[in-house]
């Protein structure tokens, strides 16, 4: 079921389908309802560059339709004067897994995005920008609390995850250069 009627250019998003994404999860209809209330609706076309790696940022994106990539640049030195920058793909998320991404950017002094997140198929985000996400936390602590448990359960897994990559990484590179 898709989150997203479509009227002329704007979209109608149903609340409802909010409480199945893990950023609210144990909140009540009432308390999702604060934040549907200061969600800014945006439509990207396939292609588009919906965060881009090093731009400042300053809110949360919920992924409601469709799919994106996302990647970070990687500098690979080839001499002491030229470097070859590409893209590394990290993951592709679907909207049937309910995530979020941006987040990074509600807890960080530095603003900037860590990765680019490129819409794979039409794409329907709900953003919350920083100043309403905190707002919402301080002016309904038990809001707030549920929440950040939330989001701290969700980094905490990617984290790691992270650690599991690097070691695997490690592993193999250890192994490469012993032979």
């Amino acid at each position: 079921m898709s989150i997203i009627k479509k009227h002329k250019n704007s979209c109608e998003y149903n609340p409802q389908i909010l409480k199945h994404y893990e950023i609210f999860a144990d909140l009540t209809e009432e308390q999702i309802d604060k934040f549907y209330k200061v969600i800014i609706p945006i439509q990207f076309n396939k292609g588009d560059v919906i965060i881009q790696e090093g731009e400042p940022g300053n809110s949360i994106l919920i992924l409601l339709d469709g799919k994106v990539e996302i990647s970070q640049a990687l500098t690979l030195k080839t001499d002491a004067s030229q470097a070859d920058t590409r893209e590394k793909s990290l993951i592709s998320l679907s909207s049937d897994l309910r995530p979020f991404f941006g987040e990074m950017s509600l807890f960080s002094d530095d603003d900037k995005r860590s990765a680019t997140v490129k819409a794979i198929t039409t794409c329907s985000i709900a953003r919350i920008d920083k100043n309403n996400f905190f707002r919402i936390c301080n002016d309904y602590p038990e809001i707030g609390n549920k929440v950040m448990q939330n989001i701290a359960r969700v980094l905490s897994n990617r984290l790691k995850q992270a650690n599991q990559n690097v070691l695997k990484l490690t592993t193999a590179f250890s192994l490469i250069i012993e032979s």
